[in-house]
């Protein structure tokens, strides 16, 4: 496993948990965006952290945290995840994967093995806006919505999230967004909020005020839709 970071504890990262959260190294997608360009783009950082230290630090909380995050970068591009999700479990953590749903099949596995116990995916924009969002031209979005088909089965609790960007999203992408995944058991929306660790630096959020104009007009499709750290 390649882990570039741990965040000892978090009240935010699992819902209704408090957990410790692990950053994987290393991405498929190119969001510029994104708030963990050190994860992503190599060379990767000295201080990779070694799983003896997740595992020493995950025995001393055993009663203490209720679950582990497993985050990134992109976690299933790690060919080593799923034995070390399954040494996590071992210790009695429940685990919750974040993932950006372009490896559905690993998804899937992971699902069927019981190695997980919550997804949060991120759903990145409307299908006609995917490949701009994610950085990648003439991206194949067949992944993307077999990931949202195998989570929409209700096999396991999960949310869709939607980190918007005033120069990449519009009120009218996000509709389309909503139509696409209507049905779906959670949805967020996440303001972007600009740090020194993000791929382009020109982007820019949306008020509160538009944040809730949208939010608006997409619960006739996401009754459950909701705005997240606002």
């Amino acid at each position: 496993m390649e882990i570039g970071g741990l965040q000892k504890l978090s009240l935010l990262d699992y819902p209704d948990r408090a957990c410790c959260t692990i950053f994987t190294l290393g991405c498929n997608f190119r969001c510029p965006f994104c708030h963990n360009a050190s994860l992503i783009l190599p060379p990767f950082s000295d201080n990779i952290i070694s799983e003896e230290e997740i595992f020493s630090f995950l025995k001393k909380r055993i009663g203490l945290l209720d679950g582990v995050c497993i985050t990134g970068g992109e976690p299933l591009l790690q060919k080593k995840l799923e034995p070390f999700l399954y040494q996590i479990k071992s210790l009695g953590f429940s685990i919750k994967l974040d993932t950006n749903g372009s490896f559905p099949e690993r998804l899937q596995r992971l699902i069927s093995s019981q190695l997980v116990d919550y997804v949060a995916m991120d759903i990145k924009n409307a299908p006609n806006k995917y490949s701009q969002t994610i950085g990648i031209k003439n991206f194949d979005l067949a992944p993307i919505k077999e990931s949202v088909s195998t989570l929409m089965a209700d096999e396991i609790p999960y949310e869709f999230r939607t980190t918007v960007v005033r120069e990449l999203h519009t009120a009218e992408d996000m509709l389309a967004l909503a139509q696409w995944i209507q049905g779906s058991e959670k949805y967020y929306i996440q303001n972007f909020v600009h740090s020194d660790d993000v791929l382009i630096k020109d982007l820019s959020g949306y008020s509160e005020k538009e944040l809730q104009n949208i939010l608006h007009s997409i619960l006739p499709f996401l009754p459950a839709a909701e705005l997240r750290g606002i």
